[in-house]
């Protein structure tokens, strides 16, 4: 018998299984588990499973170390319990936390306490000690102790370009900060409704506010509202898309916390309801349950470092063509602007390159030129790569994908094959 094959194999299963578990671990904003609402405390989360692994912070229980990056000042559990931690600025998830983002780069979790107006986050390389908590005050985000829960900053995430972006409620702040020693913080504006949206805007309360926001290995955002509304952002133009509603879950089940296992999917948990966990793809936003996912805390975020169409991103800079596109940033004839080619999932690319700037309709066509799909996108650089996503699977075989420019000329037109 071959041991040393033997030994290599089950040391490349047991590689295998530390890595799943290490991509499918999240962070979740948590009440304390008695039926409560209050969002305070900071658990890790296993995706696959949706039970709580680990609990890393706990209201009124876990002590701390709070650092001003700015002021130096430093507060600890003990001086914060002067006060009435539910409203302390020397409390880290004081008056409670809706929005919160893993940075896999620094291992540090960001989030803002509402209605504080500082960006926070928790050191986890530090094991086995007291929790160190670090605070940034800035203007940019200082709404004031405002009871107006248009201000609120509940959707947070670290986008592929290793910045961290959040967004108010009403969508009219989008917040972009580095994640460094001393973050610097940025509005952006307003979100813009995309003319596609069929009256579903960003800025809606009774559809778009509350949730969490989601990035893709292509530089997109997607914002999950509370009331299953999902939205795809473009950063550089801020223009906002309505891709759907989530379907399939539980009354009163409000989607306030998601983030992207280990497989690629949407995990979703609710900060409303006890319900456990619910997992869907952007392909048809059709949520089903995790089984034997824990019911005992509700959660107002989740935050983990995988981003959507990882594996696709993976695989299209392992394609020759793609590599050389990325590598060299030019390509060598048309033939090489759309991939993978054959497309194999429900999504492909098209890749820009040195166009100018501007509003371009991407169109899916089959041989006879009849008309399956139009993507409306914006182009705001020179090189730049769209993720397409099929909204209806069409059946095997060969189509054709031509860019059209606003003056409907032409850029390019190429034939993929479906599989």
């Amino acid at each position: 018998m071959n041991y040393k094959i033997l030994l290599s194999s089950a040391l490349f299963l047991v590689a295998s299984s530390a890595n799943a578990q290490t991509a499918n671990k999240a962070y979740a904003i948590t009440s304390d588990g008695n039926q409560d609402h209050v969002w305070m405390n900071i658990r890790q989360v296993d995706l696959s499973t949706g039970l709580i692994t680990q609990t890393l912070f706990q209201r009124s229980k876990t002590n701390f170390v709070l650092t001003d990056v700015n002021s130096k000042k430093v507060s600890t559990a003990s001086s914060a319990e002067t006060g009435n931690i539910f409203q302390s600025k020397d409390y880290p998830t004081g008056s409670m936390v809706a929005a919160a983002a893993f940075d896999r780069r620094s291992n540090k979790l960001f989030f803002t306490p509402m209605r504080v107006g500082e960006l926070r986050w928790l050191d986890l390389n530090i094991k086995n000690e007291t929790p160190q908590f670090y605070t940034a005050t800035s203007p940019v985000i200082d709404f004031g102790p405002s009871i107006d829960e248009a201000t609120h900053i509940t959707r947070m995430v670290i986008a592929a370009d290793g910045n961290g972006y959040a967004l108010t409620n009403d969508g009219n702040h989008f917040i972009k900060f580095t994640t460094g020693k001393k973050p610097v913080i940025t509005d952006l504006g307003n979100l813009i409704d995309d003319e596609k949206n069929n009256g579903i805007s960003i800025h809606n309360k009774c559809t778009s506010w509350g949730g969490d926001m989601l990035a893709d290995a292509y530089g997109k955002l997607y914002v999950v509202s509370a009331n299953h509304h999902v939205f795809v952002i473009d950063i550089n133009s801020r223009v906002s898309t309505h891709l759907g509603a989530i379907t399939n879950l539980p009354n009163n089940f409000t989607t306030n916390a998601a983030a992207v296992n280990e497989a690629g999917e949407i995990v979703v948990g609710s900060a409303n309801v006890f319900a456990g966990y619910y997992k869907l793809t952007l392909t048809d936003l059709k949520a089903t349950p995790i089984e034997g996912s824990d019911k005992t805390y509700n959660a107002s975020d989740l935050a983990n470092g995988n981003l959507l169409f990882q594996k696709e991103a993976d695989a299209a800079r392992q394609n020759s063509l793609t590599a050389a596109a990325l590598s060299a940033n030019t390509f060598g004839n048309a033939d090489q602007r759309v991939y993978p080619n054959p497309v194999t999932s429900n999504n492909f690319n098209v890749f820009f390159d040195a166009q100018k700037a501007g509003n371009f309709h991407i169109t899916l066509t089959d041989l006879s030129g009849r008309v399956l799909q139009t993507e409306k996108v914006n182009v705001g650089k020179v090189q730049q790569i769209e993720n397409i996503q099929l909204k209806s699977r069409p059946a095997k075989g060969m189509y054709f994908v031509t860019v059209v420019d606003e003056g409907k000329q032409i850029l390019f037109k190429e034939k993929i094959i479906i599989q």
